[in-house]
C-alpha cells in the first residue's frame, strides 16, 4: 500500500521530453511510480489536486542559512533610504535593550544612503553602547567607537588581517571595515552558542519551506568571517535532531577550517579536515558538500578584483595572496574536494579558472564538480574556459533587480553585457544552477526566476538582455540544474521512480503566466520525503481519504 497517491495533478516531472503526469505514488519517502504504474494502487492518504500544478523541490544552489537566520532578530536596515533613517532605526532599537546589548542591523546599502555612517555619527546615537551595521553584500560593516576600542584598532593593538581594509579618513578610523577586517568584529562575538544557530537555523528552514524550498547549498560554515561557529555542523545536526531541518541542506566548508594532515605517503588527503572528512559526506539530509574559499569581494561594495578599474572606483582586492588561493584549492583538489571559488570580478575569476586548470593537471578527477559562486563579471574569452575544464558558475539572478542598477554603473556599458550571464553558459554546454546569496538578495526562487527571464533592473533598466533565458529553463535552474551542481541528481531533481518525493504544489506555472507575473505565484503546499513541511491546510483540502497526510510541525522521519 502507498503511503501517499496523488490523483488529477498536473504534475510535471522536468524529465527531458516527458508530458505532464496526473498520477503519482510514494512509498517511504520516494516515489515509486506515475500514471498508470500507480492509478490502481491503494494508498493510506489519496490528494484529488484538481489539476494543481506540482513540480519538484526547489533547489538553491547558494544561501546563508545561519547568517539569513540571525539577521530576522536584528534590526532591519534594508528599507532605510536615508541615512537619518539608519540612525532613527538605531536608536529605536538602543532604546530599548539591556545597559551592556549590542546594536546590530543588517542590510544596509551605502549605494541607496549616499554613504556609510560614520563612527561619530553612531557613538552620538548609542553613546557607550556597542554597535554593529552590517552592509547588504556581507563583505563589510560599519561600527562605532566602542567596538573599535574593544577590537584593540584604536590603541594600536589589532591584528592586521591580509584582504581586509580599516578605511580612515583625516580624522582616523570611519567605522567601515572592509572583507577580512570584519574579522576584528566578530572575534569579539564569535562562536555563538550552537544552541542559538539551532534556533535561527530553524526560523530560516520554516521560511524556506514556504518558497518551496527543499534543497539549500549554505556557502560557507566553520571559520573565516563567514563563519558562525567552529563547530558550526552540529547547530545543522541539532536543528535536524530537534525537527526545526524542514530542508536537506549540502554545507561548503571555509577554507580557513580546512588544514594539513598527516596520513601516509599513499593517501592523497593532505588537506582537509580531521579524519579524512571530504566533500560528500553526510546523507540526503546534512551532507558536507565543496570547499568554499573566497578569491575576492562584492561587486556592490566595489571590492571585487576586476582587470580594469571600476568607472566609480579601483580595481578591488583578493581576499588573499593569489599564490595562496591556488595553493588552497589545488590541495583541495588533490585531497579529493569540491570547490566553490568565490570569484565576482573578471580578474578573480582568471585566478579561480588558472587554479581549477593546474589542480586538473597535477591530478585528473573526472568526478570533480567544482564551482565558481557569483562569476559576476565573466568576459567573453573566459566563457570557453568555463566549458573546457567543466566549471560550473553559480550566479544569482536576483541581484539584476535589486542592485543591478548599481552594478551597471561600477561596470560601465561596454562590461554591462558580462554581467552575471546565463544564456551564454548555457549555449556552451554549462550548466547555470538556480540560487540567492540570500540574504545578500530576496531567496524565493519564483522571484529568482522572473529576473532569469526578465533581468530587469528596480530602476527599470534591462541587464545583458541576450543573457536572458525562458522560463521553462529558468525552472530546470532550481530544480534539475540545482540537484546537478551539488551532485545528487540520481536522487533529486526530477520525479520519477526511485527519487526522493520531494514536491512543490504551485498556483500556476511559471511557463503559463506573464514572465512579471512569475514572482506571483504562490506556493501552495512543500513536501519533503511525502511529509508536508508547508501548507497543511491546503493539503488537506486536497484530502480525499480519512487517513491524515503526514505534517512535520518539526520534521523527522522515523528511522533516521
Amino acid at each position: 500500500m502507498l503511503d501517499l497517491k496523488l490523483i488529477n495533478g498536473r504534475i510535471f516531472t522536468m524529465v527531458d521530453g516527458a508530458p505532464p503526469a496526473h498520477a503519482l505514488g510514494i512509498f517511504q519517502g520516494r516515489i515509486v511510480g506515475l500514471d498508470d504504474e500507480v492509478r490502481q494502487l491503494r494508498a493510506r492518504s489519496t490528494l484529488d489536486c484538481a489539476g494543481t500544478v506540482v513540480v519538484p523541490g526547489f533547489g538553491d544552489s547558494h544561501n546563508h542559512m545561519a547568517w539569513f537566520g540571525q539577521s530576522l532578530s536584528e534590526v532591519d536596515l534594508s528599507g532605510c533610504r536615508t541615512l537619518d533613517e539608519l540612525f532613527d532605526a538605531v536608536a529605536d532599537c538602543a532604546s530599548g535593550l539591556t545597559e551592556d546589548a549590542w546594536v546590530v542591523g543588517s542590510g544596509y546599502d551605502d549605494t541607496i544612503l549616499g554613504g556609510h555612517p560614520h563612527r561619530t555619527d553612531l557613538d552620538r546615537i548609542a553613546r557607550d553602547r556597542p554597535v554593529w551595521l552590517k552592509h547588504r553584500s556581507g563583505h563589510m560593516c560599519t561600527v562605532n567607537t566602542e567596538v573599535l576600542e574593544r577590537a584593540g584598532v584604536l590603541n594600536g593593538s589589532a591584528p592586521t588581517y591580509e584582504g581586509g581594509t580599516v578605511v580612515r579618513d583625516s580624522d582616523g578610523p570611519t567605522g567601515l571595515l572592509e572583507e577580512q577586517a570584519q574579522k576584528l568584529v566578530t572575534a569579539l562575538v564569535v562562536p555563538y552558542p550552537v544552541t542559538d544557530l539551532i534556533d535561527a537555523i530553524g526560523e530560516a528552514s520554516a521560511i524556506y519551506a514556504s518558497e518551496g524550498l527543499t534543497h539549500v547549498v549554505e556557502a560557507g560554515i566553520g571559520g573565516g568571517w563567514i563563519g558562525r561557529s567552529a563547530v558550526e555542523l552540529a547547530a545543522y545536526v541539532g536543528a535536524r535532531h530537534r525537527g526545526l531541518l524542514r530542508t536537506r541542506v549540502q554545507l561548503m566548508v571555509a577554507s580557513d577550517a580546512l588544514h594539513a594532515l598527516e596520513c601516509h605517503s599513499a593517501d592523497r588527503s593532505t588537506f582537509g579536515l580531521d579524519l579524512g572528512i571530504a566533500s560528500g559526506f553526510g546523507d540526503d539530509r546534512v551532507r558536507i558538500g565543496a570547499m568554499k574559499i573566497f578569491m575576492d569581494g562584492s561587486l556592490i561594495g566595489r571590492t571585487a578584483a576586476v582587470t580594469d578599474p571600476f568607472c566609480d572606483h579601483g580595481t578591488g582586492s583578493f581576499q588573499l595572496s593569489t599564490e595562496t588561493l591556488m595553493r588552497r584549492i589545488v590541495e583541495a583538489h588533490r585531497s579529493g574536494w569540491n570547490v566553490a571559488a568565490h570569484a565576482i570580478g573578471d580578474s578573480a575569476v582568471d585566478v579561480a579558472l588558472d587554479a581549477f586548470e593546474t589542480a586538473q593537471q597535477e591530478m585528473p578527477r573526472a568526478d570533480a564538480r567544482h564551482r565558481i559562486e557569483h562569476a559576476g563579471m565573466v568576459r567573453p574569452d573566459q566563457l570557453d574556459r568555463f566549458a573546457s575544464l567543466g566549471i560550473t558558475p553559480v550566479p544569482q539572478p536576483r541581484f539584476l533587480y535589486e542592485v543591478g542598477d548599481t552594478m551597471a554603473d561600477a561596470v560601465g556599458a561596454e562590461r554591462e553585457p558580462w554581467v552575471y550571464r546565463h544564456r551564454s553558459f548555457l549555449d556552451r554546454g554549462v550548466r547555470v544552477p538556480g540560487s540567492s546569496d540570500r540574504p545578500v538578495a530576496s531567496g524565493a526562487p519564483l522571484l529568482g526566476m522572473q529576473s532569469m527571464v526578465l533581468r530587469q533592473s528596480s530602476g527599470g533598466a534591462t541587464i545583458g538582455p541576450e543573457e536572458r533565458v525562458d522560463a521553462e529553463t529558468a525552472l530546470r535552474a532550481y530544480t534539475v540544474d540545482a540537484a546537478w551542481a551539488a551532485g545528487e541528481e540520481d536522487c533529486r531533481g526530477t520525479l520519477e521512480r526511485g527519487k526522493l518525493a520531494d514536491l512543490v504544489f504551485l498556483s500556476a506555472h511559471p511557463v503559463e503566466v506573464p514572465p512579471e507575473e512569475i514572482g506571483q505565484i504562490t506556493v501552495l503546499a512543500t513536501l519533503l520525503e511525502g511529509i508536508c513541511v508547508f501548507g497543511q491546510n491546503h493539503v488537506d483540502h486536497l484530502q480525499t481519504t480519512h487517513h491524515t497526510v503526514p505534517y512535520a510541525p518539526h520534521f523527522e522521519r522515523s528511522g533516521d
